[in-house]
């Protein structure tokens, strides 16, 4: 019929009943995948693609796929995702009804985000098979005590921190590591009720106002990094050895939601050095956790020193960007390697390191809520994310920001109002911004500062001084982009006004001030370029881009040195393992040792070896 498609996927719905007999007695092997559930702030698409990824790897395995999710909306939940699919709510209860009817050999938790991972402890207590990392690490991933004795056992540092359950707790923690403190809520999903406290009064406020302490939910307190560069890893372990699948350097500084700050990859100030520190002390965590599958670590870097934020033995919402980036699926091998397999079996034992940069971006919702300040925090705000992809990082950064909607101005006015700590900081970007072209207007303290370093800027009233001021000249259209760092906090305050009015009149605003010197570098690139150059996602994954001898990718082996990779003759590649191949002037090299790998030669002529094999030959083996 005209709109519908057969159903490879049988739609089930629980029903409870006196006759419940057991629905697996043919002993096929099947595995359940438990879902993110319904889209709300912290849990979204990224944990429905980890979802996707592992069905149709444990497809490939020949293992039935059992998908438990009660959001429609889903790819997961799409007729031909899975083997069975159950429209259920994601609660110990519905799930172990499921379990007692299907028998399943194992129930994966780690690809849903926290919700699943909450029912692990429940299910493992009412006998189900938690595959994967054990509910005991993860748990010991959250308790604060435990983890930081497995941090000692790694010699790994981490910020000053402490737990309280009560006020008086808190002060006292807060007296003993020092403002400012980040405080939040443990086991919670997307940065939930967590803060930023500089002084005893937010704190005293927070413990009373913003959530309810006790000893079963004891409040998390450590001393915030001001400044400091936040990273990201995820890696995958299979119990021998641990991938370090990307690592991603933040553009926003540390105390920045990560699901809200830009990063990129692979990272664009950090030293190879610290580099190389972060992948080592990614590897201990994941030995001392016994990590089988999915693990995501955020790093500070402050003073050249490397903390251990937090660690989560599960898949993270930049697994998707850092597939698309290294070519690599992350979530189709950790679900393979949860199945059983090792990443030697899988033949993925080599870290993909590409040589373009790709840059992720937030997308907010701010322009439906009228009067919000845009502030970004500990505490998730975003609803989407886009991707740029290019050679530099400044021109991927460009292209990022175009893709979420924030057009960069190629001329105009610019309005800077920095906080105090941060106006020295903006004079040398300033000085670019004139260089390009741009005017520049300022409150008078800012103003100020920048006239004593011979930058050429405007002078305009605060709010409270009278008109014409900022809302004026943004009513007008005479401004095109703003640079403004919080002194305090709340729409209430000027700051917040001119913020609520930037979003409103459709002002790019920017509020960090690594995301202002981010933008500056854009602008650069854009003036230098306007036009930037679009490819196809495979051009960039697959050899290099026609009429361009630059290796887009180098393969980085666990000794840290580069190399060419096995591979056996099949004639296809293997999407879900990888999908990255080199080309470098007749050197050859794959991402990946895996039987399914392509067989480039087939397109190659043996006598003139790989300097035959065309940008076509690699792109036509990889698709």
């Amino acid at each position: 019929m005209c709109g519908r498609v057969e159903a490879y996927t049988p739609f089930l719905l629980d029903v409870r009943g006196e006759d419940e007999t057991p629905a697996n007695e043919d002993g096929h092997p099947r595995i359940m995948i438990l879902g993110g559930g319904p889209n709300r702030i912290g849990q979204g698409i990224e944990f429905d693609y980890c979802c996707c990824q592992a069905s149709f790897a444990l497809r490939e395995l020949g293992i039935e796929s059992i998908m438990v999710n009660s959001n429609p909306e889903t790819v997961s939940t799409d007729y031909d995702t899975s083997d069975l699919l159950f429209f259920e709510p994601l609660t110990t209860e519905d799930v172990l009804n499921i379990c007692d009817r299907l028998n399943p050999d194992g129930v994966i938790v780690q690809f849903g985000g926290q919700t699943p991972l909450n029912l692990a402890r429940g299910l493992e207590a009412s006998g189900v098979t938690i595959i994967g990392t054990s509910p005991d690490m993860i748990d010991a991933a959250e308790d604060r005590e435990r983890f930081q004795s497995i941090l000692r056992q790694a010699d790994l540092r981490q910020p000053a921190n402490g737990i309280a359950t009560n006020v008086e707790q808190a002060r006292t923690v807060a007296d003993q590591v020092g403002y400012p403190i980040l405080v939040r809520p443990s086991y919670v999903l997307g940065g939930r009720a967590m803060e930023i406290c500089y002084d005893e009064i937010s704190l005293v406020r927070y413990m009373t106002e913003a959530v309810e302490a006790s000893p079963d939910h004891p409040v998390l307190i450590d001393k915030f990094l001001e400044d400091a560069i936040e990273v990201d890893v995820d890696a995958i372990g299979d119990g021998q050895m641990t991938l370090v699948g990307g690592v991603m350097e933040h553009i926003e500084e540390a105390g920045v939601h990560s699901g809200d700050s830009a990063c990129a990859l692979p990272p664009y100030s950090l030293s190879e050095e610290m580099i190389e520190e972060i992948k080592q002390a990614a590897r201990r965590l994941s030995d001392a956790l016994q990590v089988r599958g999915l693990m995501n670590i955020q790093f500070a870097v402050k003073d050249n020193k490397l903390y251990v934020l937090e660690v989560n033995p599960r898949a993270s919402r930049t697994v998707p960007f850092v597939s698309k980036s290294t070519g690599i699926s992350l979530a189709r091998v950790a679900a393979k390697v949860m199945a059983g397999k090792t990443l030697a079996e899988l033949g993925v034992t080599t870290e993909v390191v590409p040589e373009h940069t790709s840059v992720k971006e937030s997308v907010f919702p701010f322009n439906r809520f009228a009067g919000v300040d845009i502030i970004l925090g500990p505490e998730m705000r975003s609803t989407g994310e886009v991707m740029g992809i290019d050679e530099s990082f400044a021109v991927a950064f460009a292209k990022s920001q175009v893709a979420a909607g924030n057009d960069l101005p190629r001329e105009g006015r610019v309005f800077i109002s920095m906080a105090s700590p941060h106006k020295a900081a903006m004079i040398e970007p300033a000085r670019r911004l004139t260089d390009m072209g741009f005017q520049l207007v300022a409150t008078s303290g800012t103003a100020e500062v920048l006239r004593e370093a011979e930058v050429e800027v405007e002078a305009i009233k605060k709010l409270a001084q009278g008109r014409p001021n900022l809302l004026d000249y943004l009513a007008n259209g005479d401004i095109q982009f703003i640079f403004n760092t919080p002194s305090g906090k709340g729409a209430r305050t000027d700051e917040g006004k001119i913020r609520a009015a930037a979003v409103a009149h459709g002002v790019p605003c920017v509020t960090t001030v690594p995301g202002c010197l981010a933008v500056v570098q854009a602008l650069e690139a854009m003036v230098e370029s306007p036009m930037p150059r679009v490819r196809a996602l495979q051009d960039w994954m697959c050899g290099r881009h026609r009429g361009s001898r630059r290796r887009l990718a180098r393969i980085v082996s666990p000794n840290g040195r580069g190399g060419s990779s096995g591979f056996r003759k099949t004639g296809r590649c293997d999407p879900g393992l990888m999908h990255t191949a080199v080309v470098d002037q007749g050197d050859v090299s794959f991402a990946g040792q895996a039987p399914d790998l392509i067989d480039l030669f087939l397109r190659c002529s043996e006598s003139s070896g790989a300097r035959a094999c065309s940008t076509t030959a690699v792109l036509s083996a990889c698709n």
